[in-house]
């Protein structure tokens, strides 16, 4: 039976409750906490269990790579740019040498243009299995990285065998590569391109990408824990992505078919058959997803390049040996395996470029977490930002 002092003392608690609420707490995520990938701080109003008004801030780790490029010449730019995105170092070089021989007029030949094609693959192989083996760690899976860091190193390897540097390759030049100066039946050094049983090692190690592929998968989408991190969390609809200027795989997993390698001619795509990975919900589910596809489709195209690549034949065009680029501006972009990766050279006619402006795929892609974060619980922030993939030197250009 309630009595009236228990009325009294449940009006009192009430009334305690009510006086009791506070306001709300800013907090500090970053810029040194292992989830955010580097020198990135968010600064969020935090309600409860919920973030809200989430500000990113930017400029940690700021190099001015632009500014250096301006007063430095053609050939020495591509040892800058290929520390941009560390972890697809290789993909980076690729728009600015194009771009750079679009506004020389110069044509690649076609077996530099297929080693060029094979290496760039080889890169967004190794950049997302990076991100397979991050991401799923971040949500609690350790065994991922075990498979994705193995074969990473195996697809390293290949790339190293070629450029002589594993994350730096600083290897394309203006109309082709670099070749390699190899040591002959006499004394005299005659030059080379790819190193022997290159091709048939790459074959080998794109079969084997695509067991871990496999491997990688039965683990993540049979593990009940990451499926309820990640389904249905972070939802980005196609307009707001495309809105705030995002690419790559993290616009296609909103049901956006957009790919460079098909609308672009910077390299010879329009050889080898490939699809491009689309998904429909826009999750941290369908990003991962995503990117697994993406590299099974990157797997056949480095084995279509590999039986159709030229078996001879030159590997640079005729170029002075003092670059001097005319006068003119160009911009030429490339699908890198974060997204857009874009040059924009204006040339006076000088040794460098008299402006250089970078348009980088992270920075870009980063812009959608005021919005995405909104509301969005504390443990699923880390699953949000994580699913973006994205690096800081990208961003901090």
């Amino acid at each position: 039976m309630v009595t009236e002092n228990d009325l009294v003392r449940h009006l009192g608690e009430a009334q305690v409750s009510v006086e009791l609420e506070t306001e709300d707490m800013t907090l500090n995520i970053g810029p040194q906490h292992p989830s955010t990938h580097g020198v990135l701080r968010l600064v969020a109003r935090v309600d409860g269990e919920r973030a809200f008004d989430v500000k990113p801030v930017l400029g940690y780790m700021h190099r001015g790579y632009e500014k250096l490029s301006e007063v430095r010449t053609y050939p020495q730019i591509t040892a800058l740019i290929n520390r941009i995105d560390w972890v697809s170092g290789y993909a980076n070089e690729i728009p600015f040498i194009v771009a750079a021989e679009k506004l020389m007029g110069v044509e690649v030949p076609e077996r530099a243009q297929y080693i060029r094609l094979i290496l760039t693959e080889m890169a967004r192989i190794a950049s997302h299995f990076m991100f397979m083996a991050s991401y799923p760690q971040e949500l609690g899976a350790l065994t991922p990285i075990m498979f994705a860091l193995r074969e990473r190193e195996r697809v390293l390897d290949l790339i190293e065998g070629v450029t002589g540097g594993r994350f730096h390759p600083n290897f394309n030049r203006i109309g082709g590569v670099k070749p390699n100066a190899g040591s002959g039946p006499t004394t005299k050094k005659t030059p080379q391109d790819l190193p022997a049983g290159f091709l048939a090692e790459t074959r080998d190690a794109m079969e084997r990408v695509l067991v871990s592929c496999d491997d990688i998968e039965d683990l993540v989408a049979g593990n009940e824990i990451i499926l309820a991190r990640t389904k249905g969390i972070g939802i980005l609809p196609p307009e707001v992505a495309a809105a705030y200027g995002m690419s790559g795989p993290s616009l296609r997993a909103s049901g956006v078919n957009f790919d460079l390698r098909k609308a672009e001619s910077y390299l010879p795509y329009d050889q080898v058959d490939f699809d491009v990975v689309v998904a429909e919900t826009g999750d941290c589910w369908d990003r991962w997803w995503v990117r697994l596809q993406e590299i099974r489709e990157s797997v056949k195209i480095v084995q279509q390049a590999v039986d159709q690549i030229p078996p001879s034949g030159p590997l640079q065009a005729k170029v002075p040996k003092v670059i001097k680029v005319p006068k003119g501006e160009v911009y030429v972009r490339a699908e890198n395996p974060k997204g857009e990766m874009g040059y924009y050279i204006v040339s006076d006619g000088g040794a460098g470029p008299y402006r250089l402006k970078i348009r980088s795929a992270s920075f870009s892609n980063l812009s959608i977490l005021p919005w995405i974060l909104e509301g969005a619980l504390m443990p699923d922030i880390i699953a949000i930002m994580g699913s973006l993939d994205f690096v800081l030197g990208d961003v901090d250009r």
